[in-house]
């Protein structure tokens, strides 16, 4: 559930995804993710996240979670039993560049993947992947209005990474996405070629019927607390599926409903 720069196994994916009224920044889409990485590369490699934010983002939207490591665990942990992946619906469906640190990653934040080359001399040389022209390519005719988060690590550093939260104004209020795109060789990905699935989804569902209460952790730092939710639903997804992300409607979600979730 992972688009990788170079040969790679990543694996016990949870990806959390959830709308969140912060008092400044106003009604905002949150996402948390996390695997374990072990790249096959034969030096540095990155992960790639396409983010539908329909304002320009910095490393400001990277959120530090500090000694909260099981953040998305916790989440997870509640969450039912998994459900077949194939019974999912398919859908058809000037850069700005940046590069900071963050936990283990050397991230690359680019409005226009067409940036990123030019910027990965950025990048400290251990951490530094190369990334296909064709990959390259890909992102940027098919996710041009996303925000593409190039998060490269070397493979010492990847066992011991935090979890990734950030957060961004979505380009569709009406929708959660879920980038879950898959590719761990390095190649192009196949939107809507079978892949195989093995992640946990959770959505945040604060008041929403049938949700599961998690609390926050304690001691949760207070700048973290307006991000995310104290209640969560969601599934675990295995088995073969078509390859894409995964769309679920706000309203689904409000109303307690799972069915609506999409691969788009």
């Amino acid at each position: 559930m992972c688009v990788a720069a170079g040969p790679a196994e990543l694996t016990d994916t949870i990806v959390y995804v959830g709308r969140a009224a912060h008092p400044e920044h106003g009604s905002v889409e949150v996402l948390g993710y996390q695997n374990t990485a072990a790249s096959r590369a034969d030096g540095p490699n990155a992960m790639l996240l396409h983010l539908p934010a329909a304002a320009p983002m910095s490393g400001a939207n990277f959120l530090h979670v500090g000694r909260h490591t099981d953040l998305l665990t916790r989440m997870a942990d509640a969450i039912p039993a998994p459900v077949a992946a194939g019974g999912m619906d398919w859908m058809d469906g000037e850069a700005a560049v940046t590069v900071f640190e963050h936990d283990v990653y050397t991230v690359v934040l680019a409005a226009d993947a067409t940036a990123i080359p030019a910027a990965l001399g950025g990048v400290p040389e251990h951490r530094r992947p190369t990334v296909s022209p064709e990959l390259i390519a890909f992102y940027a005719t098919t996710f041009p209005r996303h925000t593409i988060a190039l998060c490269c690590f070397d493979n010492a550093d990847a066992e011991r990474a935090r979890p990734l939260l950030l957060w961004y104004e979505p380009l569709d209020p009406a929708v959660l996405t879920v980038p879950a795109l898959d590719s761990h060789t390095g190649g192009v990905p196949e939107p809507g070629a079978p892949v195989e699935r093995g992640h946990t989804l959770v959505f945040g569902a604060d008041d929403v019927p049938g949700s599961i209460h998690i609390g926050h952790p304690p001691g949760l730092d207070r700048a973290l607390r307006p991000f995310l939710p104290e209640s969560v639903t969601g599934l675990g997804v295995i088995g073969e599926g078509p390859n894409g992300d995964f769309a679920l409607p706000l309203t689904d979600l409000r109303a307690g409903r799972l069915e609506g979730l999409r691969v788009v």
